[in-house]
């Protein structure tokens, strides 16, 4: 069983683990843990402490909670295996053998969350296009000009996208980062879903700066070439950081694209188990989510794919399939309507499971358009429709960055101006409703004009 492995040892061990400038080994950090086979390969991860108001839940999420990463402050985290005939029993033991043990997680797989079903595309990208008013974004100055805007997937193949684009765009190799045992250069990985996510977030932010992270060709015992583990998603999202805080604060910005999740309570530990990871705010990797909102990056999570109408088969949640990250409350989870404002019978229900109110809303899937799956294959899934919403983000990000409109504050904005599919107000199929760009471009003008 493999697991993330929650430590607390002396302040300069944390400070060495959370300065880029340097890199501790997991022998640094946990030495020899009984029972527990250590991953030379990943590189120990800081995990901040949240710091909450004085009379807040620090595990809240509705809450304004700070975190901090100071060296008496924050954690560490190691990757490890345990042998799954003893691991309830390590389980148990190791916090008591060791005192600077705080805690052991889920290390479940990630998946991504291509469309189960065979209908054709319904449209093109230049139809999702129009419904975007990418024409009026541009004149607004809202094309996504030097926002970075991250695409962790399975690697995007920069030749591919360019050519079914009909344009060149811009990648950023030197802040893009691949796993521990992923090879392949930024920008010349195998045509496929990262791909097609690139193209989509392209659509709305013709001029956003690419960051290339193939979070998803980790490789694990038994695994496929689309799947790896949230560990590298936690690696991730601590380089993230560190792209995040290397920008002057007053343009600070930074778009983050997940279309991937955790589709079965196989990989996890029971709800309930401190250890979790599904229905669990306090662990280690929705917390980093959270303190990079704080620090001013918007987060996007692709609701899934385990609709009531079509679910993809690998679903295995009996119920409430928004779990983890992808339900955080913040976090923008995105489900899927094709270009008919039609909600795709794939496109996962909430309630979420950190959240209730997920989806936040509704974006275009289902079209022709990458082309990453054959000439006659849509980019579909709501893993189409996260790129796309995370495009819109970028374009308002060029003159509105989280110094100026926080994330929370973007979230909010982007909520209340959706255009609304069912009933009134939110509801668990479409969310808030669909984006609507028009109502984003009025709210901002009203903005600037206060």
């Amino acid at each position: 069983m493999r697991v993330l492995i929650q430590l607390r040892p002396s302040p300069d061990v944390v400070a060495a683990v959370a300065d880029p400038g340097l890199t501790a080994t997991a022998a640094d950090v946990a030495g020899g843990l009984p029972g527990v086979v250590l991953d030379p390969s990943f590189t120990p991860v800081a995990v901040p402490r949240p710091v909450p108001p004085p009379d807040g839940d620090p595990l809240s999420l509705r809450r304004p909670v700070r975190f901090s990463f100071a060296a008496e402050d924050a954690s560490v985290l190691v990757r490890g295996e345990i042998s799954d005939d003893e691991a309830s029993v390590r389980l148990a033991l190791l916090p008591a053998l060791r005192a600077d043990v705080t805690g052991v997680f889920a290390d479940p797989v990630i998946e991504t969350t291509i469309t189960c079903g065979g209908d054709p595309p319904v449209g093109d990208w230049h139809d999702v296009e129009r419904l975007l008013a990418v024409e009026e974004l541009a004149g607004a100055g809202l094309d996504g000009a030097g926002v970075p805007l991250a695409v962790l997937d399975t690697g995007i193949n920069a030749a591919h996208v360019a050519r079914h684009l009909g344009r060149d765009f811009t990648l950023d190799a030197g802040r893009s980062w691949n796993p521990a045992g992923v090879t392949g250069k930024p920008g010349a990985f195998e045509v496929g879903h990262g791909t097609m996510c690139a193209f989509d977030t392209l659509i709305a932010a013709p001029r956003a700066t690419l960051i290339d992270v193939p979070v998803l060709l980790s490789q694990r015992p038994g695994g496929s070439a689309v799947d790896g583990l949230l560990s590298d998603a936690v690696a991730a999202f601590a380089h993230l950081r560190a792209v995040l805080e290397g920008q002057p604060e007053e343009s600070r910005a930074l778009v983050i694209s997940n279309s991937w999740g955790s589709f079965s309570p196989r990989w996890d530990f029971p709800v309930g188990h401190p250890g979790n990871y599904s229905d669990n705010p306090a662990h280690p990797f929705n917390l980093i989510v959270a303190s990079l909102d704080d620090a001013g990056a918007d987060v996007l999570f692709a609701a899934g794919n385990c609709g009531r109408e079509c679910r993809d088969g690998r679903c295995a949640f009996p119920d409430r399939p928004i779990v983890g990250a992808n339900s955080h409350s913040r976090v923008l989870s995105v489900g899927g309507v094709d270009t008919g404002g039609e909600r795709v019978g794939y496109s996962s229900q909430g309630p979420g499971r950190l959240d209730e109110r997920k989806p936040d809303l509704c974006a275009y899937t289902h079209f022709s358009g990458s082309r990453a799956f054959g000439d006659d294959q849509p980019d579909s899934g709501t893993s189409a429709a996260c790129p796309v919403a995370a495009g819109l983000v970028a374009a308002v990000r060029t003159r509105w960055p989280a110094s100026r409109l926080s994330p929370a504050q973007l979230r909010t904005l982007l909520r209340r101006t959706a255009a609304d599919r069912s009933t009134v107000g939110f509801d668990h199929d479409y969310g808030y409703g669909v984006v609507d760009t028009r109502g984003v471009l009025a709210a901002l003008r009203r903005m600037s004009e206060a």
